[in-house]
Protein backbone atom coordinates (compact mmCIF):
# COMPACT_ATOMS: atom_id res chain seq x y z
CA UNK A 1 0.00 0.00 0.00
CA UNK A 2 1.53 3.31 -0.81
CA UNK A 3 2.22 5.71 1.88
CA UNK A 4 0.81 9.05 2.04
CA UNK A 5 3.39 10.91 0.17
CA UNK A 6 3.68 8.82 -3.10
CA UNK A 7 -0.76 8.98 -2.90
CA UNK A 8 0.32 12.58 -3.17
CA UNK A 9 2.59 12.57 -5.87
CA UNK A 10 0.12 10.25 -7.96
CA UNK A 11 -2.64 12.79 -7.98
CA UNK A 12 -0.11 15.36 -8.63
CA UNK A 13 0.78 13.20 -11.99
CA UNK A 14 -2.96 13.49 -12.83
CA UNK A 15 -3.75 16.75 -12.04
CA UNK A 16 -0.64 17.57 -14.50
CA UNK A 17 -1.17 15.42 -17.41
CA UNK A 18 -5.00 16.76 -16.88
CA UNK A 19 -6.30 19.74 -15.36
CA UNK A 20 -9.79 19.64 -14.40
CA UNK A 21 -9.80 16.17 -14.41
CA UNK A 22 -13.20 15.29 -12.38
CA UNK A 23 -12.72 13.70 -9.20
CA UNK A 24 -14.39 10.24 -9.95
CA UNK A 25 -12.31 10.24 -13.10
CA UNK A 26 -9.58 10.53 -10.85
CA UNK A 27 -10.47 7.31 -9.09
CA UNK A 28 -10.15 5.99 -12.17
CA UNK A 29 -6.23 6.64 -13.26
CA UNK A 30 -5.13 5.90 -9.91
CA UNK A 31 -5.74 2.31 -9.54
CA UNK A 32 -4.36 1.05 -6.74
CA UNK A 33 -5.66 3.59 -4.48
CA UNK A 34 -8.78 3.02 -2.90
CA UNK A 35 -10.82 6.11 -2.38
CA UNK A 36 -10.18 6.73 0.90
CA UNK A 37 -6.53 7.11 0.17
CA UNK A 38 -7.59 9.29 -2.63
CA UNK A 39 -9.76 12.18 -1.00
CA UNK A 40 -7.38 12.26 1.88
CA UNK A 41 -4.43 13.05 -0.59
CA UNK A 42 -6.67 15.73 -2.45
CA UNK A 43 -8.18 17.02 0.78
CA UNK A 44 -4.65 17.83 2.12
CA UNK A 45 -3.03 19.12 -0.94
CA UNK A 46 -6.05 21.28 -1.02
CA UNK A 47 -5.80 22.78 2.74
CA UNK A 48 -2.03 22.76 1.90
CA UNK A 49 -3.37 25.41 -1.33
CA UNK A 50 -1.73 22.88 -3.86
CA UNK A 51 -4.80 21.99 -5.36
CA UNK A 52 -7.90 23.39 -5.90
CA UNK A 53 -11.64 21.86 -5.95
CA UNK A 54 -14.42 22.82 -8.34
CA UNK A 55 -18.25 22.27 -7.90
CA UNK A 56 -19.38 21.28 -11.34
CA UNK A 57 -22.94 20.01 -10.19
CA UNK A 58 -24.75 17.29 -9.29
CA UNK A 59 -21.76 15.98 -7.18
CA UNK A 60 -18.85 16.46 -9.62
CA UNK A 61 -15.98 18.23 -8.48
CA UNK A 62 -12.77 18.74 -10.88
CA UNK A 63 -9.27 19.36 -9.20
CA UNK A 64 -6.92 21.33 -10.41
CA UNK A 65 -4.13 23.83 -9.80
CA UNK A 66 -4.46 27.19 -8.31
CA UNK A 67 -3.84 29.62 -11.59
CA UNK A 68 -0.07 30.67 -10.31
CA UNK A 69 1.05 27.11 -9.56
CA UNK A 70 -0.19 25.71 -12.81
CA UNK A 71 2.70 26.84 -14.90
CA UNK A 72 5.13 25.85 -11.87
CA UNK A 73 3.90 22.54 -12.16
CA UNK A 74 3.88 22.37 -15.97
CA UNK A 75 7.05 23.34 -16.07
CA UNK A 76 8.34 20.84 -14.30
CA UNK A 77 7.47 18.05 -16.31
Amino acid sequence: MPNQGETDHRVLEVIVRSPGTVLNEMVLQCQGLTWNQLFTAISYLHREGVLMIHPKGHGRYAISFPPLAEASHQAQV
